[in-house]
């Protein structure tokens, strides 16, 4: 007698560790239990020929404001978004209000995304000098997936600049730390290098050289302490250059937003749209990051979906807001790059399954492998749609990318197994649950 499950995607060409070809999946108690031919025994068969069925994609960079700034974001309306863009889990930044620096706070968040969510989540624990003693037993903490450090571009108790500060906290620690690498020092000596009304001026401010300086002073640190770092959204080409060497401590993340918009293009077209931390440079740098991608500099793409109100985003710069949002449309926007040519499939299911998995020791996710979790992204590679303002589910309701015609959309979100998106649809409540991680598992049974 065939086995039965409780669903199989049928005909589709699945992305695996093995490459590409047309398989079933069979799917049973929210995990992958079957590959291959698996006959029609299911509850539920979904055809899905002509499509391509990947390892579900993690953001492992988002912002989504809540606590404390829902007006322009919170977790229901940002994990909708990342379903209907083909996301299945998402990572969420500490710099909420108040912050994610206590026990307290991450039970909290937990609690407000368990099964409010529409996609799996995790969250970062934001290191201050306040916790630094604390951080070993924090970044451990069920639905944590490690500590956040901003070296620059934050206020507050989150803003650790200083070499003794990052020093200690590198020696807190156990897992990876992630950093928002720009040398805050820098960036306050060259504030006066803004200029009022002119978003143009932001890449001048905070300058390719703020962001280098950082990232090596964040290298020698890792080396010194003997820690692993992985450094986010890297815009520079000597970053890139510069991080190749030093592998084996440091993994390096790129941006959708950062390998698609250019220098002085996006400012003219977009003004304080696209205004963001660190800034979109120019084409050079732009180019760089690509180089750095297809060398294997880059191991993951985080969008840094970071939603502000069009209010304000509509201030006189530099009294705007940096941020926009993306955990939407990173898979569309990366697509059509695959399409035209710039990365492979095989290499963007690296870079959002695979390497995330590897950069956070994620269990259970990261590929399309019997046990694992049926988290699974269905892309039609050949569908052409424009990106728009009014298919954005963020508060903030508008895109960098509005009007963009893109190659390659996502068809299917499966978290664990369930059909959360399809064709444009929730057709699945809302069941996100907590990421678990690899190195937080001592005594878990």
């Amino acid at each position: 007698m065939a086995e039965s499950y409780d669903l199989i995607l049928k005909g589709g060409t699945v992305v695996n560790q093995d490459g590409e070809g047309v398989r079933d999946l069979a799917i049973a108690g929210g995990r992958i239990a079957a590959i291959g031919d698996v006959g029609t025994s299911a509850a539920e068969v979904i055809d899905c020929r002509g499509l391509h069925v990947l390892p579900g994609v993690v953001d492992s960079h988002v912002h989504m404001r809540e606590p404390g700034l829902t007006h322009k974001e919170d977790l229901e309306s940002g994990s909708r978004g990342a379903v209907l863009g083909g996301v299945t889990a998402v990572f969420e930044m500490p710099n909420t209000e108040p912050a994610t620096t206590t026990a307290a706070a991450l039970a909290d968040k937990v609690a407000r995304g368990h099964h409010r969510m529409h996609c799996d989540f995790a969250f970062y624990v934001g290191a201050t000098r306040e916790n630094t003693h604390e951080l070993g037993t924090l970044e451990r903490l069920p639905g944590a997936c490690g500590v956040k450090v901003f070296m620059g571009s934050s206020t507050g108790s989150l803003l650790i600049e200083d070499d003794d500060g990052v020093r200690n906290v590198l020696k807190a620690i156990r897992r990876r730390a992630s950093f928002h690498s720009e040398d805050e020092y820098r960036l306050r000596e060259r504030m006066h290098r803004r200029v009022e009304g002119d978003p143009s001026s932001h890449p001048v401010w905070r300058d390719p050289a703020a962001a280098l300086m950082c990232t090596e002073r964040l290298v020698r640190l890792a080396r010194e302490t003997g820690k692993r770092v992985h450094v986010l959204h890297v815009t520079t080409r000597e970053e890139s250059v510069f991080l190749a060497a030093h592998k084996d401590v440091a993994t390096a993340e790129a941006t959708p937003a950062h390998l698609t918009l250019a220098a002085p293009d996006c400012y003219e077209r977009l003004g304080t749209l696209a205004q963001l931390n660190p800034p979109i440079r120019d084409a050079s740098h732009r180019d760089g990051i690509w180089r750095g991608l297809a060398q294997g500099v880059i191991d993951s793409i985080g969008s840094d979906h970071s939603p502000h109100t069009r209010e304000e985003k509509s201030h006189q710069y530099p009294k705007t807001h940096s941020g926009m949002t993306g955990v939407q449309t990173l898979v569309p926007v990366m697509l059509d790059h695959v399409n035209a040519g710039r990365l492979s499939l095989a290499r963007f299911v690296d870079l959002t399954s695979a390497g995330p998995a590897r950069v956070y020791g994620i269990a259970r996710k990261g590929r399309i492998a019997s046990g694992y979790d049926a988290d699974l992204t269905v892309v039609d590679l050949k569908r052409r749609e424009t990106i728009t303002d009014g298919w954005i589910a963020s508060r903030a309701g508008w895109t960098p990318y509005n009007g963009m015609s893109v190659t390659g959309w996502p068809v299917g979100t499966f978290v664990r197994g369930c059909k959360v998106m399809w064709q444009g649809e929730l057709v699945t409540p809302s069941q996100g649950e907590a990421v678990r991680f690899m190195e937080a598992m001592e005594g878990v049974v």
